[in-house]
């Protein structure tokens, strides 16, 4: 029989046993329009423990945006700077990669708002028929589209095999109490129709290598022993399925994407029984909490 996983009342109950948190962003220190303050709260004072190493917190976004960005869209939620030491995202790995093919002809399908992804770099923005490679950061309008408004394209980019990149693997994110479809809804519907994906972010691999090369080198050491490391976030599909397939351990924030799911609704403000709802996920985290606090 599986061991049943435990329910956190704070992060103070696991703190000790960890060095770095990567912790994820939107869903746990903000809901798209405001902060949660007692996150904000709970990460200080874990920055704050003593111990041989420093603790450190590197947040860790699917955002489709460079992590400056969206340091600033954090001081405006009212996440207070001394929560975190450093941000990685998404849109910082899928500069990357578009560095790595200059001259690029792109078709960006996103907002533009997500522009700033391409500042600086080699490449040119052009229409369908034009380009050589794909760039997916969301819906154009989020609000009011979904992925079968852009089916007649990607079958038609799929057809000429171009690639796409998806700057952000989430499927839906919160704001308030709607969920906001994601770029990763676009690309998973790019790949049924046979098109390549590659993907910047959770779940995959190399968001975590450079998410510790990133708190390595802000003492100059080596990078964290993976067993005092946790990720945080609350999402299985990425936050937590990332943590399994790297080999770090995870904290499931159940009031975020899951909250229906989970009956952390308006109407339920407690956990209550979760065993079988986490049973019939794919993975599991090694600890539930119902909001990211002390």
């Amino acid at each position: 029989m599986t061991a049943p996983i435990p329910t956190l009342a704070g992060l103070s109950g696991i703190a000790e046993e960890r060095d770095l948190i990567l912790c994820d962003v939107w869903g746990v220190l903000h809901d798209g329009q405001k902060a949660h303050v007692a996150a904000g709260e709970a990460l200080i004072r874990f920055r704050a423990l003593p111990g041989p190493r420093r603790r450190r917190v590197v947040l860790v976004s699917n955002a489709p945006r460079p992590g400056d960005g969206v340091g600033r869209i954090l001081d405006r939620f009212g996440v207070p700077r001394e929560a975190y030491d450093a941000i990685l995202t998404s849109g910082d790995l899928t500069r990357e990669l578009i560095a790595a093919r200059p001259g690029a002809q792109i078709r960006h399908l996103g907002p533009e708002r997500d522009l700033g992804v391409f500042k600086d770099l080699d490449i040119t923005l052009v229409p369908e028929g034009e380009a050589d490679l794909v760039v997916c950061t969301g819906l154009f309008d989020d609000r009011a589209e979904t992925p079968d408004d852009y089916r007649d394209e990607l079958t038609r980019l799929a057809t000429r095999g171009l690639t796409m990149i998806c700057a952000n693997p989430d499927l839906v994110v919160e704001s308030g109490n709607r969920l906001i479809p994601c770029a990763g809804l676009l690309a998973a519907a790019y790949a049924d129709l046979g098109g390549a994906v590659v993907y910047a972010g959770k779940p995959h691999r190399p968001v975590y290598e450079a998410a510790l090369a990133v708190a390595a080198s802000l003492d100059g050491g080596p990078p964290d022993d993976k067993g005092r490391v946790i990720a945080i976030g609350d999402a299985i599909r990425t936050d937590i399925a990332g943590a399994s397939a790297f080999g770090i351990a995870s904290l499931l924030v159940a009031r975020g994407i899951h909250a229906e799911e989970l009956g952390v609704t308006a109407d339920h403000h407690t956990l209550g029984d979760i065993a079988e709802w986490l049973g019939r996920q794919a993975v599991h985290p090694d600890a539930v909490i119902e909001r990211l606090v002390w």
